[in-house]
């Protein structure tokens, strides 16, 4: 029965210290994406990072070895934060869509996340920059995804056979990113969500889904 008991106690520590650290990670990973929003991750300064939440830079590397560590797990975090958002509406054309205008109500939600990704994503265009090819594999994917749901529409008779996925898919994440850059350079005077769902209320008019 003791040596039950101290198993049990032992196990109860661990998972204290488990949550203890999960939670001291989500912190981490938070203050780094608003230094990265603020600085950009090349300037961004891992000791900065440290400072914010409370922790010495030794401290801060037991979680995170280095920086890149630390970028690619805010990266990763963000990616299954999408896959399930963005899951919800991938059935269907007007679905996914729809979903669009839910996505960019839910990032309007968040500036300084989606400021940071912004950042990310221009400097990922750079030679040899840690997040080119995690970038690059988002963009590559999310432009088959849509289009593969534009070519659903069309086997299935939903829209016009004439249309072209994948011009339709490129033209969709355009005008996202665009919208969200009108945004973010004046989020008091642009209304980012208002402009999207304008935009998609006119394409799905004109595919004939409204």
């Amino acid at each position: 029965m003791a040596e039950l008991a101290e198993q049990k106690t032992g196990e109860e520590k661990r998972r204290r210290r488990s949550r203890k650290g999960e939670t001291r990670r989500a912190e981490i990973l938070t203050a780094a994406m608003r230094r990265f929003a603020e600085d950009g991750y090349q300037n961004a300064a891992i000791a900065d990072i440290a400072r914010d939440v409370g922790l010495s830079l030794p401290g801060l590397l037991h979680h995170f070895p280095t920086k890149v560590d630390l970028l690619l797990a805010i990266l990763a975090q963000r990616d299954l934060e999408s896959a399930d958002f963005i899951g919800h509406y991938r059935s269907d054309l007007s679905g996914l869509l729809k979903g669009m205008v839910a996505i960019f109500r839910r990032n309007a939600e968040m500036i300084e996340v989606v400021r940071a990704f912004a950042i990310l994503n221009a400097e990922s265009l750079m030679k040899d920059h840690p997040a080119k090819a995690w970038f690059l594999a988002r963009a590559t994917q999310m432009q088959t995804d849509v289009a593969a749901t534009f070519e659903r529409a069309i086997a299935d008779g939903t829209i016009n056979a004439k249309i072209d996925g994948e011009a339709m898919a490129a033209e969709l994440i355009a005008v996202m990113d665009g919208l969200q850059m009108l945004w973010l350079r004046d989020p008091a005077r642009f209304d980012m969500v208002g402009s999207m769902e304008a935009y998609v209320g006119r394409l799905l008019a004109s595919l004939g889904l409204d």
